[in-house]
C-alpha cells in the first residue's frame, strides 16, 4: 500500500515526512498500529522528496492549517521542511481567496541538540506556530516516558528549544498526551512559567488496531 504523505483532520492538512525519531515514546500510536485513524498508512518505504511534498499537498490555501508532523519527528529533515514551507509561504502570500493558512510545526523540541546549533531562526518567517510535545514535566519523568535517544541530555535541550522558540515564531505551546499518570496541574505550571499555552492531546489508543 503506497504511504500517505498527507491527511486530513478537520480542515487541516498533516505532512508526513519521515518515520525517523530521536524518542521511542512508550504511548506513541504508531507503536500500536501502521495506519492513523485506521486509515492513512504513514510508514514509509523511501521517504518523500520536497516535490513530491508540495505535489500532495496542492492549493494551501483550501486549509486553515498545514501541519509538519506525520510518523516521525520531521525536524530531522530540516532541509525539506524550509524548501516545502517556502513554497507555501509563497502561494499563501498571494491566496486566491482572503483567508490566512496556518503553517504549523509538531516536533519533540529536540531539533537544536540533533543538528548541534540553533535551527530556530532558519524557521522565522517560514513556522507561523509550533507545538512542542513534551509529555513530562521533569528529567526523570521524560527519560522514563519518552526513551530519548540522547538520555538524560535531552529534556533539558526540549525546555531550551520552548524557551527559545518565543523568539522567532508568533505562536508557541507545548503538548502533553492526557494519560492518567500525566500530572495536568504540573503541565499547566510549567507552561504558565516558561510563557506558553498548553495542549491537552486525547489519546485513542482504543480506536486503533494492529
Amino acid at each position: 500500500m503506497r504511504p500517505d504523505i498527507v491527511y486530513l483532520i478537520g480542515n487541516s492538512l498533516y505532512l508526513n515526512i519521515t518515520n525517523r525519531c530521536t524518542n521511542e515514546c512508550g504511548f506513541c500510536i504508531r507503536n500500536v498500529s501502521p495506519k492513523f485513524n485506521q486509515k492513512h498508512n504513514l510508514w514509509f518505504d523511501h521517504e518523500p522528496t520536497a516535490e513530491e511534498v508540495i505535489a500532495a499537498i496542492g492549493d494551501p490555501t483550501h486549509y486553515d492549517q498545514i501541519v509538519f508532523c506525520g510518523y516521525g519527528e520531521p525536524t530531522i529533515r530540516l532541509d525539506l521542511i524550509k524548501a516545502v514551507a517556502a513554497e507555501l509561504k509563497s502561494e499563501i502570500r498571494n491566496p486566491k481567496s482572503e483567508k490566512k493558512t496556518i503553517i504549523r510545526l509538531n516536533t519533540n523540541g529536540q531539533a537544536n541538540f540533533f543538528w548541534g546549533r540553533n535551527i530556530l531562526p532558519e524557521l522565522k518567517g517560514l513556522i507561523d506556530a509550533v507545538t512542542i510535545s513534551l509529555n513530562a514535566t521533569s528529567n526523570e519523568n521524560y527519560v522514563q516516558r519518552c526513551n530519548p535517544e540522547f538520555g538524560d541530555k535531552a529534556f533539558p535541550a526540549v525546555i531550551d528549544f520552548i524557551k527559545k522558540s518565543k523568539k522567532y515564531i508568533p505562536q508557541v505551546e507545548i503538548s502533553a498526551v492526557d494519560l492518567p499518570d500525566v500530572d495536568r496541574l504540573a503541565c499547566e505550571k510549567l507552561a504558565q512559567d516558561i510563557g506558553v499555552k498548553l495542549r491537552l492531546r486525547p489519546y485513542y489508543e482504543d480506536k486503533y488496531v494492529k
